[in-house]
């Protein structure tokens, strides 16, 4: 029999892989064996999600420098953001579900057109959501509970993160567009970018070294603007240059009923499923500031640890709504269901290894961002009993990303609802008030709720109704 004059390459090695990930790979991912198709769309998403945990963790351990009142403002400030996060992150879910389906199918004009109308429904949203929030920012404080301190030094803080909130549209969203096509490389790279901008400005603006404003708090949120915003002008960018497997033309963003219909169908039940689950937050940090800045300020330094933890296993969970919505779009439910699978197995070696180490090490990690005694010993408490919950979370994390990235984005807006809402925010408020565990009854709750949405998310999808899921 003769030989194929086709040559074909030999299998990769780890250490190739990875650099092809990092690169930007132009293998078809719904052809590539599972395990290296995962690895080479969540090492970029990993990349990205951990220079978003280092952001995050950077932006407390300097305004950690400007007392509790100041960490106390980030706090619940970021629990006014979840509401913004909820909104991009849903029209997030729309764009990379419909993008992922396209390409699978082989049509990237209708990937094209996708994108295009993803972007004008997230700058529509942006300009309403960022100018109520500039406008009303003092209001919001009070409303959730900030003290008199809060409100008198941390006003300027929100009022420019929520202003500037069209930043975080632009960012995630089109962000997601690239992960849909599986340019997960050039995403990272977006992301780098504009978190250095913000971390070297942070400590500028905040402190006013050298020929820079001393804004206190403000400053973080003017730096944090800053960077996305150059993230999102280098986005538009590339788009534009052709440098991804997207490219975007003026006429793209022209309305298009049919395509922008199905964004906001997905996208909607996406919002109302991140909503759910990031305004669940909110509720928590209402019930703990009852019991002072203090006990703010500690689940805020903690929560931060535990999103460096937690940020980069989204990158393994975006690689599988990705490969769901291609495998899908190419025809191979099987395929699809596997990499969600294999997915969730690779978050949850990587979380239990974490949590145990957070179990062990919450002192020292606490100690990094503030010195304040009581403040201390919450962040502690906290760290450890949601840390108990790691074993768990990475396949649910998975799980979610998969049914989104198949256009199912309504189970797991059920699941939130049920866990989030009717399980994790009443248990908090029992355990803390009636039963007297105070800030330990709210930590607690978190890990409860995130441990039964996993295993009620892996039940669910064993089913397979998501494969039948049409985009």
């Amino acid at each position: 029999m003769e030989q194929s004059a086709v040559s074909v390459r030999p299998p990769s090695g780890v250490w190739d892989t990875f650099r092809e990930a990092v690169r930007g790979s132009t293998q078809d991912l719904t052809e590539a064996p599972i395990g290296r198709a995962v690895v080479l769309l969540a090492v970029p998403m990993v990349l990205e999600m951990m220079m978003e945990s280092v952001f995050a963790v950077a932006d407390v351990f300097f305004v950690g420098r400007l007392g509790a009142d100041a960490i106390a403002t980030v706090g619940i400030t970021e629990s006014l953001m979840t509401i913004i996060y909820a909104v991009a992150v849903g029209l997030s879910i729309g764009a990379t579900a419909t993008v992922a389906r396209r390409i699978g199918e082989g049509d990237p004009e209708g990937a094209a057109k996708a994108a295009g109308q993803s972007i004008v429904v997230g700058l529509v949203g942006a300009a309403i959501i960022g100018a109520l929030g500039a406008i009303f920012a003092p209001d919001l404080l009070r409303l959730m509970g900030a003290s008199d301190g809060v409100i008198s030094s941390g006003a300027r803080f929100t009022r420019v993160m929520l202003g500037g909130s069209g930043t975080v549209f632009m960012l995630f969203l089109i962000n997601a567009i690239f992960r849909g096509a599986g340019d997960a490389a050039i995403a990272m790279r977006v992301l780098w970018f504009a978190n250095a901008i913000n971390i070297l400005l942070g400590p500028c603006l905040i402190f006013g070294v050298g020929p820079f404003p001393e804004l206190g708090v403000a400053g973080a949120a003017t730096a944090t603007t800053i960077g996305r915003g150059a993230g999102v002008l280098l986005q538009i960018y590339t788009l534009r240059s052709g440098s991804s497997r997207i490219v975007l033309k003026p006429s793209h963003l022209a309305f298009r009923r049919d395509v922008m219909a199905g964004i906001i169908r997905l996208s909607g039940v996406g919002m109302l499923q991140n909503f759910i689950g990031t305004a669940s937050w909110m509720g928590l940090i209402r019930i703990l500031t009852g019991f002072g800045s203090a006990a703010v300020a500690g689940n805020t330094i903690a929560i931060r640890i535990v999103i460096f933890a937690l940020l980069p296993t989204y990158g393994v969970s975006n690689a599988a709504a990705t490969l769901v919505g291609q495998n899908l779009g190419a025809g191979k439910p099987e395929r699809a269901e596997a990499a969600a699978w294999r997915a969730g197995f690779y978050n949850t070696v990587a979380l239990t290894i974490v949590g145990t180490a957070f179990l062990l090490f919450a002192g020292p990690l606490i100690h990094i961002f503030s010195s304040n005694p009581e403040v201390v010993a919450y962040g502690i408490r906290c760290l450890r009993i949601v840390a108990v919950g790691f074993l768990f979370y990475g396949y649910g994390m998975a799980l979610t990303g998969a049914f989104n990235g198949a256009g199912d984005t309504r189970t797991p807006t059920l699941i939130n609802l049920f866990c989030l809402w009717m399980l994790e925010i009443p248990l908090a408020w029992v355990l803390a008030y009636p039963l007297g565990f105070g800030p330990t009854g709210v930590f607690t709750s978190v890990s409860v709720a995130f441990s039964v949405l996993a295993l009620v998310s892996a039940v669910i999808f064993k089913r397979g109704r998501w494969k039948l899921q049409r985009v």
